[in-house]
């Protein structure tokens, strides 16, 4: 059974995650929802970390930050098309708010996120 609050769309962009503790690292972000969002990296941040996460919405110039904070961690094990072992180590990061109101929640809008995402 689904327990999520929001929809979460599958799309791979590239972000920028900063924290006053750890400094400023990028990553590539492998799914977002309106609540979230899960990010591929080398090292997670410890659980309980304090975050924004800088990125751009496809076909828009606008950069949206969002504060967040580190909720969960990922190590993934998989196959890949050719049937090769692959792994991926990640993060979710839960979101706690936006820098601005034209961020995404508030100047974008979940159905503006749903028709960029597909």
């Amino acid at each position: 059974m689904e327990k999520r609050r929001s929809h979460r769309f599958d799309k791979a962009f590239p972000v920028s995650i900063r924290t006053d503790k750890f400094g400023e690292c990028s990553a590539v972000a492998r799914n977002i929802s309106a609540g979230g969002i899960m990010v591929e990296v080398a090292q997670p941040l410890p659980l309980g970390t304090e975050v924004r996460v800088f990125f751009s919405m496809p076909e828009s110039p606008a950069r949206i930050i969002a504060r967040g904070e580190v909720k969960n961690h990922y190590f993934l094990n998989f196959a890949d098309p050719a049937g090769r072992t692959r792994a991926l180590t990640g993060m979710g990061v839960r979101f706690t708010g936006f820098e601005s109101e034209n961020d995404l929640m508030g100047g974008l809008g979940i159905s503006r996120l749903r028709t960029v995402l597909h």
